[in-house]
């Protein structure tokens, strides 16, 4: 499966975006769905994570409550609503696919990847 993020940019603190994962195949629906990130001198860090029904999902604790992760199997896309952003929320978002039906959290964990989008929060 192909992946493509979209949807970052430039935005004040206390603003919102919406990133969009679009995948290619038909085969979208069996795979959880992840968002990670990266910041500048940091490590890849998880975000969100949701199953292949979207019955189940999983969030990093920073992003708790502000953020939310949908999909839509119809469409081949998930979506990550970014509410409250802050300054330390800017980083390069990547979604990732899955066969694992558990986990989620690491990286390593992940079998596709797509290429990222940035998002800057500006204070």
């Amino acid at each position: 499966v192909q992946l493509q993020a979209s949807g970052g940019g430039l935005v004040q603190a206390g603003g919102s975006l919406r990133l969009s994962c679009t995948a290619s195949g038909r085969t979208f629906r069996r795979y959880a769905m992840g968002w990670f990130r990266q910041a500048p001198g940091k490590e890849c860090e998880f975000v969100a994570a949701i199953s292949w029904s979207g019955g189940s999902v999983r969030y990093a604790e920073s992003v708790k409550g502000r953020f939310t992760i949908s999909r839509d199997n119809a469409k081949n896309t998930v979506d990550l609503q970014m509410n409250s952003l802050k300054p330390e929320d800017t980083a390069v978002y990547c979604c990732a696919a899955t066969t694992m039906s558990t986990g989620w959290h690491n990286s390593y964990e992940y079998d596709y990847w797509g290429q990222g989008t940035q998002v800057t929060v500006s204070s």
